[in-house]
């Protein structure tokens, strides 16, 4: 690069435009300026294909020894043959530059037929590629195949979670070595979590395949500290939510249970029975907890006993059914009384079977039971 004065820091550019190419100076406090040290190929990328002036200036320092634009322009028309926009290549290019430089039939072509045979429609692969095209850079032989059928193995020849993977994790198995995908399998296959909960863990939480072996060792033994054993089918979901969430996090949500007047032990039942409830927002466990605790007269012990219900939507599910029971309880519709606790546990097919009993109550509890989905009076007039 060529620099007129040295300098770490820069304040501001403008272009000029020498010889027909756009070539850019960065003035800094100290009065330095640099110049593009490739301007032909930073003068493409700025005019031809709309790259922002910073990343065209750090890709022409970075390939300043490219002479000719042939190969670069080759790499560009494969993808926009493919259907890439111009923001699309940038992207990909924000990822991994070397792509620009990349042979089309030798290496470019075969890596994402590879992906369509996958099962990679043609419409997706800009979006795709240009979130990860660090896939493009690794070995087809060495790196790809044999790291795609490693995830595959789990996730049980599912080409459509593979996908939802690859979405959920920029970067995967691309920035990880198959060795450390590989032990971070067969470590947690020791602690119990296998088959259908392995694939579970993998399609939600990818990240924790691409830890380093000591700090997803850590991460198991914090939730087996919790009271959870290897051999226990919660042990997977507690990996989960410790994972998704910082210790202090974890901590002030333990704190807010306390709060509203449960025991550690309570807290610590709450978490072993139902780990997901630690996922649901703060706001989320006040109100729900006013709610059962004050509204539904529910004791501290059957909450504590039963998280889940702080995991329900209070109001799609709870407080609609709430006030359908409340119905059918002040009618005396029923001869013998039900738990609401049975009741929240229903799918929405059975407790609208449920319903169905009542034929001469039905339209009214059905009525009760949807109300939130109707427009209020109040809504009614401001739409008119």
């Amino acid at each position: 690069m060529q620099t007129l004065k040295s300098s770490s820091i820069f304040s501001s550019f403008r272009l000029l435009k020498p010889n027909s190419f756009i070539v850019i100076q960065y003035f800094s406090a100290s009065s330095s300026v640099t110049v593009a040290p490739n301007p032909p190929l930073f003068n493409y990328l700025v005019k031809d294909l709309n790259f922002d002036e910073i990343q065209a200036f750090s890709i022409s320092n970075r390939f300043r020894k490219v002479k000719s634009l042939e190969k670069t322009q080759s790499a560009v028309n494969f993808l926009q043959s493919l259907g890439f926009s111009n923001a699309q290549i940038a992207s990909s290019a924000r990822l991994a530059p070397q792509i620009l430089f990349a042979d089309v039939e030798n290496v470019l072509r075969p890596k994402i037929k590879f992906f369509q045979d996958l099962g990679l429609m043609e419409p997706h692969i800009p979006k795709f590629f240009s979130m990860n095209s660090t896939l493009l850079t690794c070995s087809l032989d060495k790196k790809l195949i044999p790291s795609v059928q490693l995830v595959k193995k789990v996730l049980g020849n599912n080409n459509e979670d593979l996908f939802k993977v690859f979405s959920r994790c920029n970067g995967f198995i691309a920035r990880d070595s198959i060795l450390k995908l590989s032990r971070n399998i067969e470590y947690l296959e020791s602690c119990g979590i296998v088959g259908s909960q392995l694939s579970m863990l993998l399609r939600r939480q990818p990240r924790i395949f691409r830890m380093r072996e000591s700090t997803l060792r850590n991460l198991v033994s914090r939730a087996l500290d919790m009271g959870f054993s290897t051999d226990s089918r919660m042990l997977v979901h507690a990996i989960h939510t410790m994972n998704c969430l910082s210790e202090k996090t974890f901590k002030k949500k333990w704190e807010l249970l306390k709060s509203c007047g449960f025991s550690e032990n309570d807290c610590a039942t709450m978490f072993r029975k139902a780990p997901g409830l630690f996922r649901v927002s703060e706001e989320k466990l006040k109100l729900g907890i006013e709610f059962f605790i004050n509204a539904a007269k529910f004791n501290k012990d059957i909450v504590a006993s039963n998280p889940f219900l702080l995991m329900y939507s209070l109001e799609d599910r709870v407080i609609p059914r709430y006030r359908v029971m409340q119905i059918i309880k002040s009618k005396m519709l029923l001869k013998k009384d039900r738990s609401f606790l049975y009741i929240l546990d229903q799918t929405e097919i059975e407790f609208l079977k449920f319903i169905s009993r009542f034929t001469d109550d039905v339209e009214e509890l059905l009525i009760a039971y949807k109300a939130h989905l109707f427009p209020t009076s109040s809504s009614e007039e401001e739409a008119t």
